[in-house]
């Protein structure tokens, strides 16, 4: 299986970039894990736009994790027995989206096979890919009964 990971825009602050690869290296101990970073959208551009940009490197044959607000909110140990349905049912690829900073657009959301919440909170686009790939790790670390997770 592989993870790819697909958000809007890149990160621009060395410290979360540093966390960031960071959290990648690690989990890239567990599976293979690619970003795609789309561009950020123009002031007279719609999330429309965005979405057709998604869709652009969104392989359709890959199974499509979007992060979003009213998703389902699990904690580390439910994301992990999430990550073993997946891994049980022979998925090659797992897509998980970020969408801009007004969302996504309706046809990503009705494309979305599973929608994750990672807080009733905001968080900065560069906090939630790093919270997204920590929580990934320590899903992994659940998996294998490593001691990271405690």
């Amino acid at each position: 299986m592989k993870f790819r990971f697909i958000w809007i825009g890149k990160t621009k602050d060395r410290n979360w970039k540093a966390l960031q690869d960071e959290y990648l290296g690690r989990l890239s101990r567990f599976i293979r894990c690619e970003v795609a970073e789309i561009r950020d959208s123009a002031a007279h551009e719609t999330k429309e736009n965005e979405g057709k940009r998604i869709l652009d490197v969104l392989n359709p044959k890959g199974f499509v994790c979007l992060l979003d607000i009213s998703g389902d909110q699990i904690g580390s140990d439910g994301l992990a027995r999430e990550i073993e349905k997946w891994q049980v049912r022979g998925l090659k690829e797992v897509n998980f989206i970020i969408g801009g900073a007004e969302g996504v657009s309706a046809e990503i959301r009705d494309f979305a096979d599973f929608r994750l919440s990672l807080s009733f909170m905001t968080f900065t686009h560069d906090m939630a890919r790093v919270i997204l790939l920590e929580q990934l790790y320590r899903a992994f670390s659940i998996i294998r009964g490593f001691p990271y997770q405690k």
